[in-house]
């Protein structure tokens, strides 16, 4: 059986999903669709909308085959490294391809773009060097070091486009591991990245659909931009904990930590760098609610997603030294699989060179540990029983021979 790879958040998973895992089978000609999808926080520095098990049951029920989760160190990291180990699982669970969404839409401008960058990398850190020291954020000095070796080029890829620059990065990782993983992309359709909802427009963007949510909207209005199995999901999880999750729920255990810790020790937590702990920690104590907190913190040089991504790492523990031993995934941890995902992995278990793990208990390495704590604490926050859900939820398995 052939496989094709996504690297996905699902936070929730709408028709836009639907539409990109439907058409990645269809693109590459593969027989199913592993997932590679990021546990209970994001990329973005934010605890998910809803929790792993039930994004992995939404995948599952439209036409993902084989979710597995991607470790928190790589899932809260810069864009380069959340690339560099998503696609080593892919690559490490056999797939032949994977495929992005992109502003762009074609494949040819990332790979022009790898070869500028990788021919020109003195002139363009020098570049990036430079454009940081004049006290603009790192993001932005990266995307004028770029324009300015491509000066607008329309062969390149456009690295102002969210999609477009964790696209390139996926091919750059591809590229560093060695990996004969083919690279695929499509048009991103609908709703932009951050879009609020459309009428009318049956694809919306995550953010839109939880914005929504949050301001007021009932679950069933956001019918339109979900599939009815994602819907009926939500709306279990809605019932179960009295609501969704957003960094406003979690803010009086984030305020806690951050009170009780104090600024000296809270420069020991990955990404908290430049002094910045002395302004978290004066601006927990003078704000009652999270996005009084984040206004004050935020700035041009610290963006509120490199802030939430240091609140993430001060929540769960996670140290520059624990983030310092970080190299590449050392297992595949299944979160759900199909009838068919069952049969591919069947066929390529001893191929596979990394142990794929189904229980929580198996995980016993450093990085296996912090999934464990960064689960239980999320699952603390929304008032779960922590520990019993993180160990005893086994892999989702939807079968029968109908699974697309």
């Amino acid at each position: 059986m052939k496989a094709t790879g996504i690297v996905v958040e699902y936070n929730p998973f709408h028709n836009g999903h639907l539409h990109h895992a439907a058409k990645a089978k269809q693109l590459s000609g593969a027989d199913v669709v592993v997932a590679v999808m990021s546990g209970q926080f994001l990329q973005r520095g934010e605890p998910a909308f809803a929790d792993k098990w039930t994004r992995t049951e939404m995948a599952l029920s439209a036409g993902v085959d084989v979710v597995i989760e991607l470790p928190y160190v790589f899932a809260t990291a810069q864009a380069s490294e959340f690339a560099r180990g998503a696609i080593h699982l892919l690559d490490a669970a056999g797939c032949a391809s994977f495929c992005f969404g992109s502003e762009q839409g074609t494949i040819d401008p990332f790979l022009n773009s790898l070869e500028l960058l990788r021919t020109k990398r003195d002139q363009y850190e020098n570049l990036i060097h430079d454009k940081v020291q004049t006290g603009i954020s790192y993001p932005k000095a990266l995307n004028d070091a770029y324009l300015s070796l491509t000066t607008g080029e329309a062969r390149y890829a456009d690295l102002t486009k969210p999609n477009n620059i964790l696209g390139y990065h996926y091919i750059e990782a591809a590229h560093e591991i060695n990996s004969t993983i083919a690279p695929l992309t499509i048009q991103r359709i609908g709703a932009g990245y951050h879009e609020l909802l459309k009428p009318g427009v049956a694809i919306a963007s995550a953010t839109g659909i939880r914005n929504a949510f949050f301001e007021g909207e009932e679950l069933e209005e956001l019918a339109p931009y979900l599939p009815l199995s994602s819907l009926r999901l939500l709306e279990r999880v809605h019932a179960e904990q009295q609501g969704f999750v957003d960094w406003q729920r979690f803010y009086p255990m984030l305020r806690f930590t951050i009170l009780r810790e104090g600024p000296k020790a809270l420069a020991r937590f990955a990404e908290v760098t430049e002094g910045i702990e002395n302004l978290i920690y004066e601006s927990a104590k003078r704000s009652a609610t999270f996005d009084v907190f984040i206004n004050r913190v935020k700035s041009k040089r610290f963006t509120r997603t490199r802030i939430q991504r240091m609140l993430t790492h001060i929540f769960t523990g996670y140290t520059q030294q624990e983030a310092q031993a970080v190299k590449h995934p050392e297992y595949i941890r299944l979160l759900g699989m199909t009838h068919n995902g069952r049969r591919y992995l069947n066929e390529r278990k001893k191929a596979i060179p990394l142990p794929v793990i189904s229980r929580a208990a198996d995980l016993t390495g450093n990085m296996g540990q912090l999934d464990i704590r960064a689960s239980a604490l999320y699952l603390q926050a929304i008032g779960a029983d922590s520990l019993k859900k993180e160990y005893t939820t086994p892999p989702i398995y939807l079968g029968g021979s109908s699974d697309k």
